[in-house]
This record gives C-alpha cells, sequence and structure tokens, in this order.
C-alpha cells in the first residue's frame, strides 16, 4: 500500500475512535520510517505512544503522539503475501492509544523516561552525564535500550581488539578505537536495517564502592560493523 494511501486510511480509522479515547492525544502522525526489531530477524515496531512533555504534575494534562510506522508495515507485507494492511493498522492503532490510556494513570513513571532523553542530549553534545542513563529508557529486549531513536546494547565487561554483537537477527562485529575503556559509549554505523538514531554500544564497568563518590570519565567513539558471516566466508 502506498504511503498516501495508508495515511488516508489511518486518520480514517482515527475518526472512528470515541472522542474520550482521544482526549490528550497531541496527533497521530503516520511516518515513512521503517523501526527492525533490535534483536529479532522479521520483527518491526508497527507503532509507538509517545509521551510528550508535561506542564504540570496532573496527570490530565500528559499528552502523547500516536505514531505509525509505513516503513514497517511495509517491510512486513513484503514478508507475508497474506499481510491485512488494514486489520494490523486497526490493531496497531488501537494498541498504542491503550498506551497513552495506561500513561495517563501513572503520570510519574514518564520523569525518568524525560531524564534519560536530557542525559541523551548531553552525551550527543558531548557534555557530562551519566553513563547509566539508558536504562531509564524502554528496555525492549534483554540488556537492548531505547531512548527516543536511539538503542543502546549493553556490553559487559573491558572492550576486546574486536567486539561481537547481534542486531536484528544477525552477528555483528567491530573493532572499538584504540584507547576505549569502560565506561564507553560506541557508536557504531554500518548495519542492515538500522534504526532511526544511533546505535550505540555501551561497554559497562563493573560497579565499585569507590564509583558511587566520584564522577566517571565516559569515553566516547565510533566504529563500523561489519556481518561475522562476511569475515568466515573471506
Amino acid at each position: 500500500m502506498r504511503f498516501d494511501d495508508f495515511d488516508a486510511m489511518v486518520r480514517r480509522m482515527t475518526a472512528e475512535l470515541p472522542a474520550e479515547y482521544l482526549d490528550g492525544i497531541a496527533e497521530v502522525v503516520v511516518s515513512r520510517a521503517t523501526l527492525p526489531h533490535p534483536v529479532r530477524a522479521d520483527v518491526y515496531t508497527m507503532g509507538e505512544c509517545i509521551p510528550l512533555p508535561a506542564t504540570a504534575d496532573d496527570p490530565e494534562s500528559i499528552q502523547s503522539r500516536v505514531m505509525l510506522y509505513h516503513g514497517s508495515f511495509q517491510a512486513l507485507a513484503t514478508l507475508d503475501p497474506e499481510f491485512d494492511w488494514r486489520e494490523e493498522a486497526w490493531e496497531t492503532l488501537t494498541h498504542e492509544v491503550r498506551h497513552h490510556l495506561e500513561w495517563r494513570a501513572r503520570a510519574p513513571a514518564l520523569e525518568a523516561l524525560d531524564a534519560a532523553a536530557e542525559a541523551n542530549f548531553a552525551r550527543q553534545d558531548g557534555e557530562p552525564f551519566d553513563p547509566l542513563f539508558y536504562r531509564d529508557g524502554e528496555e525492549v529486549a534483554p540488556g537492548v535500550f531505547r531512548v527516543e531513536d536511539d538503542y543502546f546494547l549493553e556490553v559487559r565487561g573491558s572492550p576486546a581488539a574486536r567486539v561481537e554483537f547481534v542486531w536484528h537477527g544477525r552477528a555483528w562485529m567491530v573493532d572499538p578505537p584504540e584507547g576505549t575503556a569502560a565506561p564507553a559509549f560506541l557508536t557504531v554505523e554500518g548495519v542492515e536495517e538500522p534504526p532511526p538514531g544511533e546505535l550505540v554500544l555501551v561497554f559497562v564497568r563493573r560497579p565499585s564502592l569507590l564509583g558511587l563518590f566520584r564522577a566517571q570519565p565516559v569515553f566516547q567513539g565510533a566504529g563500523r560493523a561489519r556481518a561475522v558471516d562476511d569475515s568466515k566466508e573471506s
């Protein structure tokens, strides 16, 4: 289904929902993006309910943006000849609206997400930040966290000369830059079907009593991933 047709269909579906269900939803947006699952191949995020910054402590003031990802629908339709665009869109839309209603019922839980987003901005701008901030994001798989469009994959221990990791069901490897030492954030490029934002390997330092009382310097670098299968074949 073309993007314009899909967008029009979602807008018609939104108009069919009871008005009270949409209370606090700032907008329903259809995006062209494709969001692959960080671990499982052939799995994609089809929609999301994204909380918007609140201006008051009243849960009733919480607003959300509901997103549906046309690229993800398109990827799944390519894999499944019997993919039902209308049924899947309705299920995704109503599922994300339910998320909005649940969030309004537990507004304090959103404060950690806001703090994680702020710390991520500091990381990107080269400012000091808490090296464990990403854990306040959404844990989408064991050891895999999402903060807005960025994904953080935890790697235990010290960075080796070569590090292997899994993204979207495939094994990859990357060579950390010289001088990489935990705690470290290594932004990785070159994977197939990357996330909308950055893919970051996080090398976690083993906690110590001394580390509780002083700031830890955080290493940041970048590397290019290579598929493990391609390396074996060569």
